[in-house]
């Protein structure tokens, strides 16, 4: 079945819902890309991630198959393909293709995937907002961090750093699924948070690296 036919299925969210197509009026699935009856281009609509890629809602998704999705979507809407067309169309096409970028970047990369799955199950996170962090042991445990590797005078020093967050970064990804499969919010919005912080830590650490070989 193709990208096309896909899209206008039952997807992750439930039922597919119906709108009225802007070029013919006959309905068509709010988040199909073509009228299934006049062929036209459709906008993007308020859809979310999961289900514009075809993909279940879940933090554990296939790699290879989010990819295989994008880029059989996008396919579908390159620029080419809508050369002749009219204005409004072109638009479309644009409309959703930066959707789809969006999806995509957000689903492919594990902590927006989890900060995102989370604000769609109500949570938002203090890993995508700017918000005052309440976990002392967090706070305590990122300071200790940084004055390790503010003292560290070597790159052999930092590389061990660097290879002892980047396991705990690792760990997180397994603690993550677990925490979203067992909807345990609380314990996801944790693990996801201390993700974040040890991702900047690891930037840190890069650039300190940097730093001492220059």
């Amino acid at each position: 079945m193709s990208v096309v036919q896909n899209i206008g299925g039952a997807g992750a969210a439930g039922g597919t819902e119906f709108v009225s197509c802007w070029s013919c009026k006959g309905p068509v699935a709010s988040r199909a890309l073509f009228c299934h009856t006049c062929g036209a281009i459709q906008g993007p609509g308020q859809t979310d991630h999961f289900t514009r890629l075809g993909l279940e809602r879940s933090y554990d998704i296939d790699d290879d198959r989010l990819e295989k999705q994008y880029l059989g979507y996008q396919r579908v809407l390159h620029p080419d393909r809508f050369a002749a067309k009219s204005a409004k169309e072109r638009a479309l096409a644009e409309a959703q293709s930066v959707a789809l970028n969006e999806a995509y970047e957000t689903l492919e990369d594990p902590l927006k995937r989890a900060t995102y799955l989370l604000r769609l199950k109500g949570v938002i996170s203090e890993a995508a907002a700017d918000k005052t962090v309440n976990d002392p042991a967090l706070l305590m445990e990122a300071m200790e961090k940084r004055e390790a590797l503010a003292e560290a005078e070597s790159a052999d020093a930092i590389e061990k750093l660097t290879v002892a967050a980047a396991g705990d970064a690792i760990q997180l990804l397994s603690d993550i699924s677990k925490a979203f499969a067992a909807d345990d919010l609380d314990a996801a919005n944790r693990a996801t948070l201390r993700l974040k912080y040890l991702r900047k830590f690891l930037e840190e650490a890069r650039l300190r690296r940097s730093a001492l070989e220059d």
